[in-house]
């Protein structure tokens, strides 16, 4: 399918148009129907031939769709009867809105179809790793909407399942060919129609069923990482001054993420908005980064091991722990607020074993963050440690460097001390 980085239009053997097409999990062979009963197969290797994932897939199956509307579905779902209306509906009356589906959940081993009521729908946001996730529907969209059945507006989309014009689809500049395989798409297409002039909803009475598989399909390169390079391609081209939050996440390691001079000139052709007017305007329940005394890694001066902690909800009462430094960000980001919390997003470092815990493995807990200070509240001091007023302890490492433990205070010991910085954005990141 793809050569030089180009896409290859196939020729259409059907005698009349293509309605659906298909694609495998690496974008090696396409299929494609349509009414003339026939199911074609095309192999899409050749010499210069590299894996193209999602994003090249779609583009290339949308260089042959003959309808007015795309509709882009991953492979792994089930549609439900009356599902497809309700998605064309309001492009009819609009053709700059962009519609998903309620997206609803098929349990991966047991197939168990599990719907949704409309009366709970969420809505699709994002954190600051720029990862999607779901919210549930703001008050702001509750009182804007007239009747229950109204298409609600929803900042981000998953972005496997939506319906879109095909004209507007190529207005608006489709897919970022520069990204590769899967990762971060779907948060720069929500962004860009938005801030472009369209809109993006959910229509609650097209219901489609979806497989959330618990690993990637992906064979991913060991040189590159994939998701990072989409996503600084979307934060150098979308989000403007607030592209400093995901940087921090990432500790300012942009690596080579590739030309995106034709993106930008998208951007000022299109005549969009800022990444300003979407928070205010679009997404302003968004979480912003508070004011922080220090951010970073947290990394002990007496091994090269890190505290680490996936702060997500569902990580919420799983313990710290200690982990081999990487300089990557991610799971080893934290800032420490002004009111002493250790965070990240919503997930806030918590000790509650007061005495009774001291020495012991893994007391150290990521909940939720309740801004009271109490159990959640640290200092990082003129000694480097990081030390826990209400139990009176500091935070350090286990003798065998794999967990943390708080112990009571000790400076002379070089497991009780910390450092808590995160290197400068070096501004020729892209080289």
């Amino acid at each position: 399918m793809m050569g030089n980085d180009e896409l290859k239009v196939l020729d259409n053997f059907h005698k009349d148009f293509i309605h659906d097409t298909a694609f495998n999990f690496y974008g090696t062979r396409m299929a494609t129907c349509s009414s003339d009963g026939y199911v074609r197969i095309y192999d899409l290797h050749d010499d210069t031939w590299r894996p193209s994932g999602l994003i090249r897939s779609r583009l290339a199956g949308a260089a042959i769709a003959k309808g007015d509307v795309i509709i882009f579905l991953d492979s792994h779902i089930e549609a439900t009867e009356g599902w497809l209306e309700p998605l064309l509906d309001p492009i009819l009356q609009n053709r700059t809105f962009v519609v998903t589906p309620v997206i609803e959940t098929i349990d991966d081993t047991t197939f168990k179809y599990m719907p949704i009521p409309v009366t709970v729908i969420s809505t699709g946001g994002f954190d600051w790793n720029l990862q999607f996730d779901w919210h549930p529907m703001s008050d702001r969209e509750r009182e804007r909407r007239k009747h229950h059945l109204e298409p609600i507006r929803t900042p981000t989309m998953a972005g496997g399942l939506f319906a879109i014009s095909k004209r507007y689809f190529y207005e608006l500049g489709s897919y970022d060919a520069g990204m590769d395989i899967w990762g971060g798409e779907n948060l720069e297409l929500s962004f860009r129609i938005w801030m472009c002039g369209g809109t993006l909803v959910i229509s609650p009475c097209s219901h489609v069923g979806h497989i959330f598989r618990k690993r990637s399909p992906y064979k991913w390169s060991d040189e590159v990482n994939v998701v990072r390079k989409n996503s600084v391609r979307l934060a150098e081209v979308w989000l403007d001054e607030y592209k400093k939050y995901y940087y921090q996440r990432i500790n300012n390691n942009l690596g080579n993420y590739g030309d995106i001079t034709s993106r930008k000139l998208l951007r000022e052709k299109l005549q969009c908005k800022s990444f300003k007017w979407y928070v205010t305007e679009i997404y302003p329940e968004l979480s912003l980064p508070e004011d922080t005394k220090t951010l970073g890694e947290i990394r002990n001066f007496y091994a090269d091991f890190c505290v680490d902690a996936n702060t997500h909800p569902n990580n919420f009462n799983k313990s710290v722990i200690s982990y081999p430094c990487h300089n990557e960000g991610g799971n080893q980001f934290f800032m420490l607020t002004k009111i002493g919390e250790i965070r990240r997003d919503h997930g806030c470092l918590e000790y509650s074993g007061g005495i009774a815990d001291i020495n012991k493995d893994d007391k150290v807990l990521v909940l939720s963050c309740h801004g009271n200070k109490g159990n959640q509240y640290w200092i990082y001091n003129e000694h480097n440690q990081i030390y826990h007023p209400a139990s009176n302890s500091c935070m350090t490492i286990s003798d065998d460097d794999q967990h943390i433990q708080m112990q009571v205070c000790d400076l002379d010991d070089a497991a009780h001390r910390w450092s808590w910085t995160q290197r400068l954005l070096n501004e020729t990141h892209n080289t």
